[in-house]
């Protein structure tokens, strides 16, 4: 039996500000759309709910990041702000070719380095987690050749 990662999904408030930061990174939206009703509640838990999702593809075809802003239910806990070091869902991962030049990109849409500067991790990936849209925590690593 195989397997394979469908897609990680980002609750968020501004949706319009989450689309535009992640296509700057390089996604591709896929489709935008409002999700409501009882059977979507039945999935997640929650029953009736009202959801805008927009999917964001990778261009390389290797996932996709649903964002999702919750219109009913409201939204009951904020988890954006939580250190690296909380349980639970933590960070996505991006790998990129020129991290500095993503990093000038989104700086242009909020993002903020966690630490000081990109680390060099033993001559393999320079790594850096940044907070981006209303700071969420994402980490970016670009391979060194």
């Amino acid at each position: 039996m195989g397997i394979s990662m469908d897609n990680v999904g980002i609750v968020v408030e501004n949706l319009d500000g989450a689309i535009a930061f992640f296509r700057e990174l390089g996604l591709d939206l896929e489709n935008r759309a409002t999700i409501e009703g009882d059977w979507a509640g039945q999935v997640t838990g929650l029953g009736f709910q009202r959801v805008e999702i927009a999917m964001m593809n990778a261009p390389d075809g290797s996932g996709k990041l649903e964002l999702s802003r919750y219109i009913e239910p409201e939204v009951i806990a904020d988890h954006r702000n939580a250190p690296v070091n909380a349980l639970g869902y933590l960070r996505v991962m991006f790998a990129v070719d020129d991290i500095d030049d993503t990093l000038a990109r989104l700086a242009k849409h909020g993002a903020e380095l966690v630490s000081t500067d990109v680390i060099n991790y033993e001559n393999v990936y320079r790594l850096c987690y940044i907070r981006g849209p209303e700071g969420i925590l994402i980490g970016l690593a670009q391979a060194v050749h």
